[in-house]
C-alpha cells in the first residue's frame, strides 16, 4: 500500500523541479524576443531630433513584426518573475518581495502600454499618411511612447533589479558577484539610459544571464542523483 504513495510523492517532486526549469527557459526566451523587438524598432525608426515620420512608411512592416513579439516576451517575463521568486524559497522577505513583484509587473504593464501606443500610431498612419506624419498628433504619440518606455518602464526595471540584488545579498541564494552585477545594471538603467537608447539591452542580457545560471544550477543536482 505504500508503493502508490511513494510513486505519487516522486511525481510531485518531479513536477515541482520542472517548474523552475521551465521558468528559466522562459526567462531566456524573454531576453531573446525582447532584444529582437528593441533592435528592430531602433533600426526602423529615426532619431527624435530629426524625425519627420517617414519611417512609418519605410519601416512599417518591421515595426509591426517587432510589436507582435512584445506580448510573447511579456508572457515569458511573468514566468521569469515566478522562477526568481521560487529561487528565494523560505528566505523570501515580504517587504522586498512586494517591491520586486510590483516593479516587475509595472515594468511589463508600461512596456505593453508603449507597444500599444506605437501600434496605434502605425494604424493611424495607415489610415491617413499625409495627416499623421509630421503632425502635432504624431509628435504627441511619439513622445508619449518614448516617455513611457525610456523613463517609466526602464526605471521600474531598475527598481526590479535593485530589489532582486538586495534579496540575493541578504539570503545568499545567488552568488555575491551576480548580486553586485545586478546593482551595477540597475544603476545603468537609472542614470545612463538617457544617454543611449541601446543601453536598454543590458536588461534582457541580465535576464538571460540569471536564467542561464538558474538552469545550470537546476541541472547539476539532477546529474548528481542519476542512477549509476
Amino acid at each position: 500500500m505504500n508503493a502508490p504513495e511513494q510513486g505519487t510523492g516522486v511525481a510531485k517532486v518531479e513536477r515541482r523541479a520542472a517548474t523552475p526549469f521551465a521558468g528559466a527557459i522562459a526567462g531566456m526566451l524573454f531576453a531573446i524576443l525582447f532584444s529582437a523587438s528593441v533592435i528592430i524598432i531602433f533600426n526602423s525608426t529615426a532619431e527624435l531630433a530629426n524625425d519627420t515620420g517617414t519611417w512609418l512608411e519605410t519601416g512599417g512592416r518591421q515595426l509591426k513584426f517587432a510589436l507582435s513579439l512584445i506580448p510573447y516576451a511579456g508572457l515569458f517575463f511573468l514566468w521569469f518573475i515566478a522562477v526568481a521568486r521560487e529561487r528565494l524559497g523560505r528566505f523570501e522577505d515580504q517587504f522586498f518581495s512586494t517591491v520586486f513583484i510590483g516593479s516587475g509587473l509595472l515594468f511589463l504593464a508600461m512596456v505593453f502600454a508603449a507597444a500599444a501606443s506605437a501600434g496605434g500610431l502605425i494604424a493611424a498612419y495607415a489610415e491617413d499618411p499625409a495627416g499623421t506624419a509630421g503632425s502635432s498628433t504624431f509628435t504627441y504619440a511619439r513622445e508619449t511612447v518614448a516617455q513611457i518606455f525610456n523613463v517609466y518602464a526602464l526605471r521600474m526595471a531598475a527598481v526590479f533589479l535593485l530589489s532582486q540584488a538586495t534579496l540575493w545579498l541578504r539570503t545568499r541564494v545567488m552568488p555575491r558577484w551576480m548580486a553586485l552585477l545586478t546593482f551595477a545594471v540597475a544603476l545603468v538603467l537609472l542614470f545612463v539610459v538617457t544617454q543611449s537608447s541601446w543601453i536598454v539591452l543590458v536588461f534582457p542580457a541580465w535576464v538571460f544571464l540569471v536564467s542561464a545560471y538558474i538552469l545550470v544550477a537546476r541541472l547539476r543536482p539532477a546529474r548528481g542523483t542519476a542512477t549509476p
